[in-house]
């Protein structure tokens, strides 16, 4: 059976609370389309996660399982993959879709499973940031061509890059590792939209470009997982 689209709409990406996800239908919650699109896409299970409660999500993730099963201290642990977002910036008055990998803390923390382990994807991602790797590669052709951003470091203080300042590699692997230890970090690539976009589209549309961003995004999230998303299912 299609997976429906049409169930979205604008006004569910709420620029002061953020993405509505209670009290709707399950044809119209965006977790429920982009979950099933992504796993039709690419044969594989997608895990679910999100930071918020309630009706309003400010942030939901999607992850491979089977890159999370495949690390042998970090099985159970979603910050230690890779993955596909989504969420509503209510301070920048943004929507952003793309890819995020989390560092968490290197100091120890009152929540043991945020803390920096050997098998986490943020270590393929420090060394993938390179002169003349396929991973800096994509990131400079979707920043610079294709109008992407990232934001990389402590999330209290992050450093933001955009085509007009995109950083050498040896920058960008600068504000990655040089991240206070005692202080959440990590890294997102993403397409922004503002609100007058949202309001100005469909909502299928919209869902449509989610998953057209995360397309987008898949060479550069492969180079950073253990488990990848091949090209024929992607393509299939």
């Amino acid at each position: 059976m299609p997976i429906r689209l049409d169930g979205f709409r604008p006004e569910y990406l709420d620029f002061e609370r953020g993405v509505r996800v209670g009290h709707l239908e399950p044809h119209e919650r965006i977790t429920q389309m982009l979950k099933l699109s992504l796993e039709e896409r690419y044969r594989q299970t997608f895990v679910t996660d999100r930071w918020g409660r309630g009706v309003y999500w400010q942030w939901i993730c999607f992850l491979p399982k089977a890159n999370r099963l495949a690390k042998p201290l970090s099985s159970h642990v979603n910050f230690g993959c890779a993955k596909f977002f989504i969420m509503v910036d209510t301070t920048e008055r943004l929507f952003k879709a793309g890819m995020q990998i989390e560092r968490g803390f290197v100091q120890a923390s009152a929540y043991p499973n945020c803390v920096l382990a050997e098998d986490w994807d943020w270590h393929r991602l420090v060394a993938g940031v390179r002169p003349r790797s396929r991973l800096f590669g994509e990131l400079k052709r979707l920043v610079c061509e294709e109008e992407f951003q990232m934001t990389a470091g402590n999330f209290d203080k992050l450093a933001r890059y955009n085509s007009a300042d995109f950083p050498t590699a040896g920058a960008l692997r600068d504000a990655l590792v040089r991240a206070d230890g005692a202080s959440w970090a990590g890294f997102q690539l993403y397409y922004p939209m503002t609100q007058e976009e949202v309001k100005s589209s469909r909502g299928q549309d919209l869902v449509e470009a989610m998953l057209a961003i995360f397309e987008e995004v898949t060479p550069a999230i492969n180079e950073c997982m253990e488990v990848k998303l091949t090209v024929e299912q992607l393509t299939s």
